[in-house]
């Protein structure tokens, strides 16, 4: 017989990682100065746009590896 509880930690653990990011999409629109930092790149010409989240990125990024690194830590 295969073991089937490890498929189902992975499924309900995909949930959880689902429920995250979908709650963390709806929070973006209602944080105003994410994506307009100092540092973030933005061009418009006349038939063009140019978006580039630069400061964003990296802000984003240390949050989550300090997230991380603490849930890490057990």
């Amino acid at each position: 017989m295969i073991p089937f509880s490890g498929f189902g930690k992975l499924l309900i653990l995909v949930g959880i990682i689902l429920i995250v990011i979908g709650a963390a999409i709806v929070v973006v629109d209602r944080v105003p100065w994410l994506g307009r930092l100092p540092g973030d790149i933005y061009i418009e010409r006349r038939h063009f746009t140019f978006f580039f989240p630069i400061t964003t990125s990296i802000l984003v990024s240390a949050i989550l590896s300090l997230l991380l690194y603490i849930v890490s830590r057990r």
